[in-house]
């Protein structure tokens, strides 16, 4: 019997929530978002972050809501004090009323749970909550899978790949699911053009008012693909080179995440301040680069970049386009790639440019111009491993009636 209210009550403090803020705003709103559940308790810790000391440990909550307030060097020491001592314990979910760039490589690094910009939405802050109190991490049912590709140098082929990556997921027999690609070069973007599609995302309608997207607005903005593939890109301004603040990109990221199973992103060259953010929050980086030197100089460099500035937990996988197994006569060969990037080496892709050239010009994806085609099959092996293990594992029939069993109907 005491075994049995020992883990009921195990259970009661894993599902309190301590919620550390002087907005009594915020404060109202947080406890009426959580009053209609019976399964969540909400303590408020009604102080400064500042003047903050054992509570929240006392507390023994399943999570802790942190209001920073301003954004001063002594709250963000204090917040430090807080995520050291909950360390593997207790996730802690920031909120901030505002944010700048050097605040948010803070928060970052404290490996925080989650980090929400006021206003935060309801469903924003129970979703997170949730999230926090299941120890859900970003493979758990319910969140996107992210999928980011980085280009090494310029025409590496990196929007092909990504969009390429994201028909493979949207068809996949063992993962096929609603799938949305997120072009973020948003000078020279192509993935629209690439599909013969028309971008509908208009940034600066709503830059200066985040808080308007939503589900609505969000379907109003993409464009679709005949195969079902939805993509979000801005039409092209060769002209206007611009920064956008980095809650307008993760706020949009947040959005798509919440509404697709499968994200891809197809990220510029340029390193923005949000593009520390978009690494931390994708299950997987891919650094797409070419078999010559210049390019392979550079991804060492960008494969340290994100290891000084994003953190060593973040493990960029390269693939190199247009692979030659046996190298070109007097350049790179296969065996430097490798001993250049080791086992951050994910795989190579076919030079077919007959191939990728149609499908380019057609507005189609690879596989409809050879669902074979070699291009096709290298990408596979390197995004979905899973079922070339199956298809090469299956027993073939006579005159190849064995093919096509791992396919879905219809």
């Amino acid at each position: 019997m005491a075994s049995e209210q020992k883990k009921t009550s195990a259970k009661q403090d894993n599902n309190r929530i301590v919620l550390v803020s002087t907005d009594k705003q915020f404060i109202a709103s947080t406890q009426s978002a959580f009053s209609a559940s019976d399964a969540i308790k909400l303590v408020v810790i009604e102080k400064p972050v500042a003047e903050l000391h054992n509570e929240a440990q006392e507390a023994e909550a399943g999570a802790v809501i942190v209001d920073l307030g301003e954004s001063t060097l002594e709250n963000l020491e204090a917040l430090q004090r807080i995520t050291r001592r909950l360390t593997d314990r207790v996730p802690v979910i920031v909120v901030a009323g505002s944010h700048d760039a050097a605040m948010v490589r803070v928060i970052v690094q404290l490996r925080v749970s989650d980090f929400l910009i006021k206003p935060v939405t309801t469903t924003d802050l129970v979703r997170s909550c949730i999230r926090a109190l299941k120890g859900m991490d970003k493979h758990d049912a319910g969140d996107a899978d992210i999928s980011t590709f980085m280009p090494a140098g310029g025409g590496v082929g990196n929007t092909t790949i990504a969009l390429q990556t994201a028909f493979l997921l949207h068809r996949s027999a063992t993962r096929a699911a609603s799938t949305c690609v997120v072009d973020l070069n948003f000078q020279h973007g192509s993935c629209t053009e690439y599909l013969d599609l028309e971008p509908r995302f208009n940034i600066a309608e709503i830059e200066n008012q985040v808080d308007r997207l939503d589900r609505q607005l969000l379907d109003a903005l993409l464009s679709k693909h005949d195969s079902g593939l939805a993509v979000l890109a801005a039409p092209n301004s060769p002209a206007e080179m611009r920064s956008f603040d980095a809650d307008v990109v993760i706020r949009v990221l947040d959005l798509v995440s919440a509404y697709f199973d499968n994200v891809v992103i197809d990220m510029p060259r340029t390193w923005f301040p949000w593009t520390e953010l978009v690494l931390r929050g994708s299950n997987n980086v891919f650094i797409t680069a070419e078999m010559t030197v210049p390019c392979l100089r550079h991804t060492q460099r960008l494969l340290h970049a994100i290891e000084t500035e994003v953190g060593k937990d973040i493990k960029p996988r390269v693939i190199i386009n247009r692979y030659a197994p046996g190298g070109a006569d007097g350049g790179v060969r296969s065996s430097d790639v490798e001993d250049v990037l080791g086992d951050r080496f994910a795989g190579g892709i076919a030079n077919n440019y007959k191939l990728v050239r149609e499908a380019v010009d057609r507005g189609v994806p690879l596989n409809e111009v050879d669902p074979h085609a070699n291009v096709v099959q290298d990408l596979k092996r390197i995004i979905l491993p899973e079922e070339m293990s199956l298809e090469g594992s299956r027993p073939r029939g006579l005159l190849g009636l064995g093919k096509g069993l791992f396919r879905k109907a219809g």
